[in-house]
């Protein structure tokens, strides 16, 4: 009896040490970073850029390999399924907890299926307008926006993105709606932009600087609480609306059963790539602040901002099936 007993309990130890001997060895072999949104955007490039960096710190190839689709819950969902083995990771936005509340059926349970690894980079919404528009400040917006209820349009990535939500936030904190246009993508609300065709949108820095810099478009302000150090003569909308706050933000998930030691030591890699020199110029310089952080601080962070996002959505009075 006494042996079998010492037996048991000798494979239990060997099992309880497995994960960690396996996670000891991981990788040893290509690692799949899923991008839920389509190649060219401000996600996918950050994906890139870290992708291209973390064979330094885990010594093995990174691919990204895009997965677009339902704002992103069909990528989301395939890394939700694949094996917890480690060689699947998915790179989001806060546009994934958006989707909890907007979506009315969603394919994963967030917080259940997927497993937080850690923030990647921070990236503030920026208020544009065409440069022909009458308002050249954001005071001047929100006197305009009061004056002509309901007559400024603005443009959209579509229903329940950030850029909707800013909007929607705005119009109720000003007391005078806007009406919301939304498009299959930022690029279209940009291009009708440009051509006057709407009056204003809230886009992400890293899709509109190029506008910027060449002059095509004016920038009134930033949805972040404070100024972004690649914009600084551009004021935060909470300058002038007191509590007035948009952050968009991306991060890395694994699937939910990925072996601890193995987020731990991606955890680890990832923070390294963001404190990497030539990493911080170009997410600086593409309008993006590094934040990296630890596992159990993303998992605080994906339950708070579910609650803070559903709010939001709420407030615009989105919903998609």
């Amino acid at each position: 009896m006494i042996k079998t007993v010492s037996t048991i309990m000798a494979s239990l130890l060997c099992l309880a040490a497995a994960p960690l001997a396996y996670a000891e060895n991981w990788p040893t072999r290509p690692i799949t970073l899923v991008v839920p949104l389509a190649p060219g955007g401000s996600t996918d490039a950050t994906a890139r850029l870290i992708a291209q960096k973390l064979p330094k710190e885990l010594g093995q190839p990174v691919v990204v390999e895009n997965r677009a689709g339902a704002g992103g819950n069909i990528g989301a969902d395939y890394v939700a399924k694949a094996t917890p083995d480690g060689y699947t990771f998915l790179m989001h936005t806060s546009t994934l907890m958006t989707n909890v509340t907007l979506y009315k059926k969603m394919p994963l349970d967030v917080q259940k299926d997927l497993a937080p690894v850690s923030r990647v980079s921070l990236i503030p919404n920026v208020l544009m307008v065409n440069t022909s528009f009458p308002a050249k400040t954001l005071n001047d917006f929100i006197a305009y926006v009061k004056e002509h209820k309901g007559a400024v349009n603005y443009g959209s990535a579509g229903n329940g993105t950030s850029q909707q939500l800013s909007g929607a936030l705005f119009g109720q904190m000003v007391g005078a709606e806007m009406t919301h246009v939304p498009y299959k993508g930022g690029a279209p609300a940009n291009t009708d932009l440009l051509a006057g065709q709407i009056q204003a949108v809230f886009s992400p820095m890293v899709e509109i600087l190029p506008f910027i810099d060449s002059g095509k478009l004016r920038p009134l302000a930033v949805t972040t609480a404070e100024r972004s150090p690649r914009l600084p003569d551009v004021p935060a909308v909470s300058e002038a609306l007191p509590g007035y706050e948009i952050v968009l933000w991306n991060g890395v998930w694994a699937p939910a059963g990925t072996p601890k030691p193995i987020i731990q030591r991606m955890n680890l890699a990832i923070n390294a790539v963001l404190n990497d020199p030539d990493v911080k110029k170009i997410l600086r310089d593409q309008g993006s602040t590094p934040a990296g952080d630890t596992p159990e601080a993303f998992q605080q962070l994906v339950g708070t901002e579910i609650k803070k996002w559903g709010e939001l959505v709420k407030l615009s009075g989105a919903s998609i099936q």
